[in-house]
């Protein structure tokens, strides 16, 4: 069974992985997780009862890896 994750916890997930890349200085939020689907990065995976996107951790990583750039120059966090 795939786990699903929630928007919330789809921020928590990515945030991890980014922190982990710039020693805890970057994270994600869910407004940018908001952004990632609406600009075709992150695809839908199904809805929780409410009605609520939920999103595969496959998804997320990929959505992550095309965003990773864009979002750590923004904010002079790129890797020496």
């Amino acid at each position: 069974m795939t786990t699903l994750y929630t928007g919330t916890q789809a921020a928590h997930l990515a945030t991890q992985w980014r922190a982990a890349l710039t020693d805890g200085r970057a994270s994600v939020s869910l407004s940018a997780i908001s952004h990632w689907r609406t600009r075709g990065h992150l695809t839908i995976a199904g809805l929780d009862p409410h009605g609520r996107p939920l999103y595969t951790h496959a998804a997320l990583a990929q959505a992550e890896l095309a965003t990773r750039s864009g979002a750590l120059r923004r904010t002079d966090l790129t890797q020496d």
